[in-house]
């Protein structure tokens, strides 16, 4: 997803300084982001399922269309999601310009606000997990699905700064991204027929 940034993080603090109190600041601005995305877009989803009739088996369906477009992405199949983060760039383009701002980092605390602003970076995994996270029918809830995806990636992160070549490399790997990718569609499917069984 950001791997390029991650990696890219090096040249922002200070050569003499430890990597690991920057990379954490910088993940937990990132996280707070995606939690904050998932409470709008949950607010969002809380109104709709309690103004809609079968609002929230409609989120669902939504939810799984997207859980099959994300495999459909990540194994390079159909890459539909690529749009999504065309759209996502208009905003992206507008806020950027403040991330170079706190480059390069004087203090840990420089790259919080740095993370803060790389969160909202457009990605078609962030949207999708974001769109799953809506399911909930709940703000809080989703903010909360949001905080754990975020936390899930973090140590694929902590690696990606530490170890950048290697783990792009493996995460690169045709096989390992169709692995995911069958293991998303799968789920996809799943959650597709259960809100489609709650619904006849």
């Amino acid at each position: 997803m950001c791997g390029g940034v991650i990696a890219g993080l090096s040249y922002a603090i200070p050569p003499e300084k430890p990597l690991l109190p920057y990379a954490l600041s910088y993940n937990l601005g990132r996280v707070f982001s995606y939690s904050l995305a998932g409470f709008i877009a949950g607010a969002l989803g809380q109104i709709f399922s309690h103004q809609i009739a079968s609002g929230v088996v409609v989120l669902q369906l939504i939810s799984g269309v997207f859980l099959l477009l994300l495999g459909a992405y990540i194994g390079n199949w159909w890459r539909l999601l690529t749009r999504l983060e065309s759209f996502g760039a208009l905003f992206w383009r507008r806020i950027s310009p403040f991330a170079r701002r706190f480059v390069p980092f004087k203090h840990p605390i420089s790259a919080l606000p740095y993370g803060l602003i790389w969160g909202w970076l457009p990605c078609g995994l962030v949207y999708s997990t974001l769109a799953w996270s809506i399911a909930s029918g709940s703000a809080t809830a989703s903010a909360l699905q949001m905080a754990a995806f975020g936390l899930g990636t973090l140590p694929a992160t902590l690696l990606l700064a530490f170890s950048s070549n290697e783990l792009l490399n493996f995460t690169k790997s045709p096989r390992v991204r169709q692995i995911i990718a069958i293991a998303l569609l799968c789920y996809g499917a799943f959650t597709i027929a259960q809100a489609l069984s709650h619904h006849l």
